[in-house]
């Protein structure tokens, strides 16, 4: 996570989380979140991704739960527990196409430039 430009990462919400510019969310990270026997990430994603994603591989994705204002909506939960090394290509696209989503401008072409 750290290798994409201003991220940096603190609790919140009890759990790790990575921020770009330490204000915009990119993902937190679960192990076991409300006692799902899973460890995850849970990434903001542009509006229709979470369906596709989930849709092309439920055993990978899944859709978080929405909080009371709609946070989470539609944001992407990724398992990471057994993910395999073909897998963590995989995903790590995944997390740049979160931070492409919620990243200014100006910090998606320093890592374009990269």
């Amino acid at each position: 996570m750290r290798a994409f430009p201003r991220v940096t990462e603190r609790v919140s919400h009890g759990v790790p989380c990575f921020f770009v510019d330490d204000r915009r969310p990119l993902c937190y990270f679960h192990d076991h979140h409300n006692g799902d026997e899973r460890v995850t990430v849970w990434c903001p994603l542009p509006e229709g991704f979470q369906e596709l994603f989930v849709s092309s591989r439920p055993d990978r994705y899944f859709a978080p739960p929405s909080s009371a204002s709609g946070t989470f909506s539609t944001w992407l939960g990724v398992v990471l527990d057994a993910a395999t090394a073909d897998d963590w290509a995989e995903i790590s696209d995944t997390l740049e196409q979160a931070y492409r989503h919620v990243a200014p401008a100006h910090l998606v072409a320093l890592l374009d430039q990269r």
